[in-house]
C-alpha cells in the first residue's frame, strides 16, 4: 500500500511538471503552421514511462492530456485531448514495451526511435479524420499538409523529446529514488542502465 502510495505521489509530481512545461515553453517551429507549437511536455511522460512502464506512462498521458483540454489548449479542447492521447499513448506504449524487454541504453535510443514513428505515423489519420471531422478543414488541405507540415513537426516532437529523456533520464530517476531495477541482475536501479 505505501509503495503504491509513493508511485501515485511521484506520478502526479511527474504530471505537474509536464504541465508547467507545457505552460512555460511553447514555440512554433514551421513557419507555415503557427498554430501548431512544440512543448517539451511529454518528456515527464517519457520519464515516468521509463521508470513505471507503459501503463503509468498512459495514465500519465490521459491525465495530462485532460488537463491542457481546460487549460493551455482550450482552442482545440478535446479533440486536441484525443489527439494527444493517441498520439502520445501510440509513443509511451511502445517506447515503454521495448525498453522494458531491451532494458540498455541501447533498449533506450531503440525504443525512443520506434516510439517516435509510432507518433509520426498514427497523427497521419489523426489529422485525416479529427481536423476535417471536427475543426472543419478541408480534406484536401490537410492531406497537403501531411508532408510539408505534419510529418516535419510530430518527427522533431519525438527527437526533440526522445533526445531530452535521454539526456535527463539518469538524474531524475536517481531524484525519485528508483527501486531495484528487476530486469538487470546486478543493477542498483533502473537509471544504472541508461
Amino acid at each position: 500500500m505505501r509503495n503504491n502510495t509513493n508511485k501515485m505521489v511521484k506520478l502526479a509530481v511527474l504530471s505537474a511538471v509536464s504541465l508547467l512545461l507545457m505552460f512555460a515553453i511553447r514555440f512554433p517551429i514551421i513557419p507555415a503552421a503557427p498554430f501548431l507549437e512544440y512543448e517539451p511536455g511529454d518528456l515527464p511522460i517519457l520519464i515516468g514511462t521509463f521508470i513505471y512502464g507503459p501503463g503509468a506512462g498512459l495514465l500519465l498521458t490521459v491525465v495530462v492530456s485532460a488537463i491542457q483540454a481546460f487549460t493551455v489548449s482550450v482552442g482545440s479542447g478535446w479533440i486536441g485531448a484525443v489527439m494527444h492521447i493517441i498520439s502520445t499513448g501510440a509513443m509511451v506504449l511502445v517506447a515503454g514495451n521495448i525498453y522494458k524487454r531491451v532494458h540498455t541504453f541501447k533498449g533506450a535510443i531503440i525504443a525512443l526511435i520506434a516510439g517516435t514513428a509510432a507518433m509520426v505515423l498514427i497523427m497521419i489519420p489523426l489529422n485525416l479524420f479529427f481536423t476535417t471531422m471536427f475543426l472543419g478543414v478541408p480534406i484536401e488541405v490537410v492531406k497537403g499538409m501531411i508532408v510539408p507540415v505534419i510529418i516535419p513537426f510530430n518527427l522533431f516532437k519525438g527527437i526533440a523529446n526522445s533526445t531530452l529523456t535521454i539526456m535527463v533520464y539518469k538524474s531524475v530517476a536517481k531524484i525519485l529514488r528508483v527501486e531495484p531495477n528487476p530486469f538487470q541482475k546486478g543493477a542498483k536501479s533502473i537509471s544504472d542502465k541508461i
